[in-house]
């Protein structure tokens, strides 16, 4: 199993796309080990986004994701890194091809909706980020009784 960082940006919620989109997630077999609604600051979207603060779209970056509440979540399956960018679709919804959530929804490359984690290494440095250790649930004691349908 792995696990993953997916955030629904401020156009996501504010155009009440969240439900459609964790649909997508859910019906694709990927459990949500932590949610939240959050309204982060500009310090924290500056450390998010630095390793692009020599591009011209940073501070329109930080100002559009600090703008409003975003939704953060861990996801969690197998390949969920693989998948949850799968089920994303490219940056530039333009570009996607049809099916993946930007192509259905997101308005251009700066209101794209989600930003998913590309690496274990981002996934972790994310999940630290954004969440406690208490926010995160671990699934492993589920009861599989519950799951049935899903299979």
């Amino acid at each position: 199993m792995e696990r993953t960082v997916v955030i629904l940006k401020p156009d996501s919620v504010q155009r009440g796309l969240a439900g459609e989109i964790i649909k997508v997630f859910e019906k694709n077999k990927l459990k949500i080990v932590a949610l939240k609604l959050a309204v982060l600051g500009k310090e924290l979207w500056e450390d998010h986004y630095k390793h692009h603060a020599d591009k011209p779209f940073f501070k329109d970056t930080v100002d559009f994701m600090s703008s409003g509440p975003v939704i953060c979540m861990i996801l969690q399956g197998p390949n969920a890194i693989a998948e949850v960018r799968r089920l994303v679709g490219a940056t530039n919804p333009k570009e996607a091809e049809e099916g993946p959530i930007r192509a259905m929804y997101a308005t251009s490359t700066g209101r794209n909706l989600i930003h998913a984690s590309d690496s274990p290494e981002t996934a972790k440095a994310e999940t630290e980020r954004f969440f406690k250790d208490d926010e995160i649930y671990d699934w492993k004691d589920i009861d599989p009784e519950i799951l049935k349908d899903r299979e």
